[in-house]
């Protein structure tokens, strides 16, 4: 197998667009380097036609725009597998809307697949063995080796077959419409704007006391600002669960930590006991405070819907042959539980349920909560 063309400038870019245009059906992926620098980035787009498999390296720096209209054509379908992450990307990265969505992972779960990874799937349909080797590998270093550009054409050179495949079962078993939704609410996802203290987006701040929680806030921005400078990821200066500890003890002096390794103490001890230092410095009035919601009170007859509902759901999934949580998550039990539809147009009033879960499933959720 030739290695497939890597376009480079913004020209190439603009004429590959207007080759894509003549496809109405494109294979895309990407890799980006989230495990290797502080602001990930996509680092390389591939792109598979019927015909062929072409690379895009947009740290090269190729204006991406041109891809825009087609990849937001609704009438062109573009196949991805686990499209989630790479949706986000590139609307944060490139400002690129993906419409048309054909997602192989969703497609492969809502056929009842135990493993659905990419490498899984193609495995069985065609007894392919994906190099998973480079997976986490560093794919903004340059040049990209031979052996890193094979791999990256390989996750979209099998895609076309993969649907045609996918796509035929999903219809035997009157599944393509329940995809097709589920496509169209995966074109939508983007990532969140990060507002307010970083304790809020961390696990298990909710446990530590005022005083505490200051410490963890001082201790994220630390490492937030020595990870910018050493340009790598957050968990390659400090890990969550070490960070967690040092916010629990709040230690007056490096010598009194206990629990978290010498030598990330050796290396940080110095620098970071500002931080907690300055914590200890606040006065009660100005520390903050954990934003805790309206717990709301334990009732035993909602818990008995639940109940219900899942043992329902248990039933169902296995004629379906389908997983009890691609099938109907527990969340949506629990709202189903609390609202306890009585009726279709109740049912329709509930956003969370989809349209084809209220089709498929809201007789039997009915009659078991009623």
């Amino acid at each position: 197998m030739s290695l497939p063309p890597i376009l480079t400038k913004t020209d190439e870019v603009v004429e590959f667009a207007a080759e894509l245009n003549r496809y109405p059906v494109i294979a895309v992926d990407l890799e980006a380097d989230s495990m290797h620098n502080y602001q990930e980035k996509v680092c390389l787009l591939q792109f598979s036609t019927p015909d062929t498999t072409v690379l895009i390296d947009p740290l090269a720096g190729a204006d991406l725009k041109a891809l825009r209209p087609i990849l937001s054509n609704r009438e062109v379908r573009k196949i991805f597998h686990a499209a989630d992450y790479d949706i986000r990307c590139l609307a944060r990265d490139f400002d690129i809307e993906i419409n048309g969505l054909f997602d192989t992972m969703i497609s492969s779960q809502f056929l009842g697949e135990e493993r659905f990874g990419l490498a899984d799937v193609l495995r069985k349909y065609f007894s392919v063995e994906l190099d998973k080797q480079y997976q986490r590998a560093d794919w903004s270093k340059r040049p990209l080796p031979e052996a890193m550009i094979r791999y990256a054409a390989e996750d979209t050179s099998y895609l076309h077959g993969l649907v045609e495949n996918l796509e035929a079962q999903l219809i035997e078993k009157g599944r393509l419409e329940w995809v097709q939704e589920e496509f169209s609410l995966m074109e939508k996802v983007r990532f969140a704007v990060r507002q307010g203290p970083q304790f809020l987006r961390f696990k298990g701040a909710g446990t530590l006391d005022r005083r505490q929680l200051a410490g963890l806030e001082n201790l994220l921005q630390w490492r937030d600002s020595e990870a910018q400078r050493r340009d790598c990821p957050l968990y390659k200066v400090f890990g969550n669960k070490d960070l967690l500890e040092l916010a629990r003890q709040m230690p007056e002096k490096i010598s009194d930590v206990s629990g978290i390794s010498a030598r990330l103490l050796d290396r940080y001890g110095k620098r970071m006991m500002p931080a907690i230092q300055a914590a200890h410095e606040l006065s009660d009035a100005e520390l903050p405070t954990y934003p805790r919601g309206e717990r709301r009170a334990k009732d035993p007859q909602i818990e008995k819907r639940v109940s219900r509902l899942k043992d329902w759901r248990k039933k169902v999934a296995a004629e379906l042959e389908i997983d009890p949580g691609v099938l109907i998550n527990n969340m949506m039990l629990e709202e189903l539980a609390r609202q306890q539809p009585t009726c279709e147009t109740d049912l329709e009033g509930i956003d969370m349920l989809k349209i084809w879960q209220r089709k498929v499933l809201g007789a039997g959720i009915l009659q078991t909560l009623n």
